[in-house]
């Protein structure tokens, strides 16, 4: 279960019919009759969103089906930032709509509409000028407009208390922080013989904490996108007989000091091999943007201590034009570690041509997978988004998929 934090444990009452006050004709539900319920949330390629409610009714006994259909219960949100936004309008305030709702073991569950680029679902919203991404502070107001049916007897319950927010894929990792004080979050697979791979998942700019603010949630890393849920996933578990997945969350940005960063990361690595069964010749480290930079800067502090490296969509020209390279050129062709870089060509935010084409022509030996454009589910993406390939396993050479690839590689050191 995701870790409460007091600001984001809400109570909201709220009901088409006033709370408390009994009707003639209609039963009350039971002593206590307020109802818990919980968001459901689900990761997309762009972003975790809210996806259903589910209301804890299972104690009041048989509720009919039949009563229970979408217009039993509306939905209303409010969505605010946990920390200043510096007067940008991040959240969002809405109806969301009831597509179905079907008793689950008792209980109610309204699932929502939700989709990729639509509106009201998000759980996370972006500072552009502090350029990060922060978990919303989430306000669901439920309303019944009609009587359920309950004993053969109409009933409304007395009101709502909101919980936690639960996503399984999300929940699944675990929560630690470093000796050095860096926050990660640790998937850890089912117990079987032997040794296991370890799989870094680095993330972008946008999913680092922000220290000034007093926000360092480490979980923000996990609901922006599938980049580390992806290894995660049964079909990525079978490919590498059962892997950690580890996933450090940066104090800033990588890119703002990567060569002291990449101790702490290693350090974080360190930590989960000593503790777990990690074959230390299996551990493959990957990310996206700020992330795919860290990737490259990893194997180039750290040369022997990765079987793989797949830097996405990442950075090693200098931030702006005349600035000096993040990753110069002489570290790029040193690099030893089997490399598969990532991007698309429409990217308008890393230059995949100065970035990672420039990248792929040092490092020796090293795989390039440039997409033109970023379209999964028949959904098109912005073109920095190409982690969302990553994550599903679509890039491939010769006949190789990237996840394939990246499970027969051991590294030497």
């Amino acid at each position: 279960m995701v870790k409460a934090f007091s600001r984001r444990t809400v109570l909201i009452t709220g009901t088409g019919i006033t709370a408390g006050l009994a009707l003639p004709g209609v039963a009350q539900a039971a002593p206590g009759g307020r109802v818990g319920f919980t968001l459901g949330a689900e990761t997309l390629d762009g972003g975790e969103q809210v996806t259903s409610l589910t209301l804890n009714t299972a104690r009041l006994g048989p509720i009919e089906p039949a009563s229970l259909t979408t217009a039993t219960f509306s939905v209303h949100v409010k969505a605010t930032s946990p920390i200043d936004t510096g007067g940008q309008d991040v959240g969002y305030e809405l109806d969301r709509p009831v597509t179905a709702a079907r008793l689950d073991r008792g209980n109610i569950v309204l699932e929502l509409s939700y989709g990729e680029g639509e509106t009201g679902g998000g759980t996370l919203g972006y500072i552009s000028g502090k350029a990060r991404n922060v978990r919303l502070d989430l306000v669901y107001t439920i309303t019944q407009n009609a009587p359920l049916r309950w004993h053969g007897r109409p009933l409304t319950l007395a009101g709502f208390t909101q919980g936690a927010l639960v996503n399984p894929e999300v929940d699944v990792f675990t929560h630690h922080v470093s000796r050095s004080g860096m926050k990660y979050r640790l998937f850890t697979p089912p117990e079987r013989r032997g040794r296991r791979p370890l799989i870094v998942w680095l993330h972008g700019g946008g999913e680092g904490a922000s220290l000034p603010d007093g926000y360092y949630d480490n979980e923000t890393t996990l609901r922006a996108n599938r980049g580390a849920l992806g290894f995660a996933t049964r079909e990525a578990q079978a490919i590498f007989e059962s892997a950690y997945v580890v996933a450090p969350q940066c104090t800033a940005a990588w890119m703002d000091d990567g060569p002291r960063f990449a101790p702490l990361i290693h350090e974080i690595v360190g930590d989960v091999v000593r503790r777990h069964p990690v074959d230390p010749a299996r551990v493959h480290v990957t990310g996206c943007s700020n992330g795919g930079y860290m990737t490259l800067k990893m194997t180039t502090v750290h040369p022997t201590a990765f079987a793989s490296s797949v830097p996405i969509c990442g950075v090693v020209a200098g931030r702006k034009a005349g600035d000096p390279p993040l990753v110069p050129d002489p570290e790029l062709a040193a690099i030893r570690t089997p490399t598969w870089l990532i991007a698309s060509r429409d990217d308008d935010t890393v230059d995949p041509q100065a970035n990672s084409v420039h990248a792929h022509e040092l490092i020796p030996r090293a795989e390039l997978t440039l997409y033109d454009h970023v379209v999964w589910n028949g959904h098109q993406f912005p073109g920095h988004w190409s982690w969302i390939y990553a994550a599903r396993n679509d890039p491939s050479t010769h006949g190789t998929h990237l996840w394939q690839w990246m499970a027969r590689q051991v590294s030497a050191g």
